[in-house]
């Protein structure tokens, strides 16, 4: 095989392993890793019962971008964003480090990383004490639960 014939399929080639490698392995493994993503969806907890996990807030370059129920995010509101609570919960937020604690309307889903159960506003992050550090060990506990939607 001529080097004007092998350059192609070595381009080809490179192209297939790229692809499968950006895929994350085979391309059988493709769909079982989408059903993955799937099934570890969160469902809507409307129990009321208090949660504990680690809170993070919201960055300023957020100000002004569309929330999931369609508000514009407000730095200086009590909104807060929750993977699991309906948009529309108020709820009491307390910081497990200090005992500071706020009141916010979940309004937006997230957040998107392990081990976090609440992003709150700016403000809501000052009222708390978390500023500095970024991110707090907290008790979510809902007070209010919107109506179901039938």
């Amino acid at each position: 095989m001529s080097m004007r014939h092998f350059l192609p399929l070595a381009l080809i080639g490179a192209c297939c392993i790229s692809a499968t490698a950006s895929a994350g392995g085979t391309p059988a493994e493709a769909p079982q890793k989408q059903q993955a993503k799937k099934a570890a969806k969160p469902a809507m907890d409307r129990s009321g019962k208090a949660r504990k996990g680690k809170a993070s807030y919201y960055s300023h370059k957020f100000a002004g971008k569309k929330m999931a129920d369609g508000t514009p995010m407000n730095p200086n509101a009590n909104v807060a964003a929750s993977k699991t609570l309906p948009l529309g919960t108020k709820a009491k937020v307390t910081n497990l480090e200090n005992g500071k604690s706020a009141h916010v309307e979940i309004r937006d889903r997230g957040p998107y990383v392990d081990g976090r159960i609440v992003d709150v506003s700016p403000k809501v992050a000052r009222q708390l004490d978390i500023e500095e550090q970024g991110v707090a060990p907290v008790e979510v506990k809902p007070i209010e639960l919107p109506p179901t939607q039938e």
